[in-house]
């Protein structure tokens, strides 16, 4: 199938009503410094640039959403018949889709040489976004963004992250390389187990490997946050036994409101806090990838974020859409008051709701950034 189609087949919006939201929620939404961990945009093609009628991100729908920072994940490889319980890495989905969309024919054998095509897709974005769209890669950078958004309301920024370190190639010095291309996030594994690390959909689903662990310190020293993303439960106790900075969980759901191998239980969310770090919860609903809240409106959604705040505290919660990742979504970028008018109805109060929507995000990204 053609690309486009194949989209429209998996990055979809849920049937539902969309009931108009309270005056308390659109005033309260005007004021948010929004930030979201996760999406998978830079695997379509399609000009970010531009509104598109497929997909849930572009930065017209960011800008329409009042997103300020938009969490970009890099996605690699993925093996055949996909599923939350038990993969392979014997296959490759991403290998077709590469080429049915033309990238560049040094990406179609080299897993690093994707991640950096898609990172350079997004510095290209930015370049011709006539400056709506930033990329971030340092505090500074974060800075003079934020400072420049308070006049001009109508932009937006990216961060870039990778899901899975198999696009390391084998080589812990690539790190660097992805580091110059402008990555800050970094998960060891995504789909299935690698060299550095158990996947909770993986095979033998282990923990950190030796070189896994010298991948932990490496992104440490590098100021690249670590990301739990899709890690084994092995790999989340190895990480956190053994992490000195924060670390991060891009999308997820949790246990305590949807029972899957791909969410978390409480004492990962207590632990992730301990390190002073983020649990973004996803929006999505589907078995492709294991639902992160079991509903497919915002209501279920804010169920999931108090159900977290709950339990690792207010501070410790953040939003991770996994927007475009071939799963069913209850709204685009655009259609994020639908969170905000949700949250406010689950009982957060006004600060609660800023810190979950991007406040705490912004204090992360603030003291984790070179």
């Amino acid at each position: 199938m053609a690309p486009a189609v194949v989209e429209r087949h998996y990055n979809t919006l849920s049937p539902r009503t969309h009931p108009s939201p309270s005056a308390r929620a659109i005033a309260l939404h005007r004021r948010l410094t929004i930030v979201d961990l996760h999406a998978d945009s830079l695997l379509w093609a399609r000009d970010l640039d531009e509104r598109s009628d497929r997909g849930h991100v572009d930065v017209p729908r960011l800008i329409a959403g009042h997103v300020a920072v938009q969490g970009f994940g890099v996605v690699t490889k993925t093996p055949r018949g996909l599923n939350v319980t038990r993969n392979d890495d014997r296959s490759d989905l991403i290998t077709p889709l590469a080429i049915a969309e033309r990238w560049p024919p040094r990406t179609w054998g080299s897993l690093r040489e994707r991640a950096l095509y898609q990172a350079r897709k997004l510095q290209d974005a930015a370049f011709r976004s006539q400056g709506r769209l930033t990329v971030l890669r340092t505090r500074d950078d974060l800075v003079r963004y934020l400072a420049r958004r308070r006049t001009e309301p109508d932009i937006t920024a990216g961060v870039l992250g990778l899901e899975g370190a198999h696009a390391l190639e084998g080589d812990l010095a690539a790190v660097d390389t992805l580091f110059d291309a402008g990555f800050r996030m970094i998960a060891p594994t995504h789909f299935f187990d690698t060299e550095w690390a158990g996947s909770a959909h993986g095979v033998a689903k282990g923990g950190l490997t030796q070189a896994g662990r010298a991948l932990v310190q490496r992104l440490e020293q590098r100021r690249i946050l670590l990301d739990l993303a899709h890690a084994s439960p092995r790999t989340i106790d190895d990480a956190l036994a053994m992490a000195t900075r924060p670390v991060v969980v891009s999308h997820t759901g949790v246990k305590g409101t949807c029972d899957n191998l791909r969410n978390l239980e409480d004492a990962h969310l207590r632990g992730v806090a301990r390190t002073g770090g983020l649990v973004g919860i996803g929006f999505w609903d589907g078995p492709q990838d294991g639902s992160a809240v079991c509903g497919s409106d915002p209501a279920a959604v804010a169920r999931a974020i108090t159900y977290a705040a709950g339990v690792a505290g207010i501070d410790h919660v953040a939003l991770g859409s996994d927007w475009d990742g071939t799963v069913a979504q209850p709204f685009d970028a655009a259609g994020l008051l639908e969170l905000t008018d949700a949250l406010l109805a689950a009982g957060l109060s006004d600060d609660d709701v800023a810190k979950v929507m991007g406040g705490n995000a912004v204090r992360l990204l603030a003291d984790a950034l070179p």
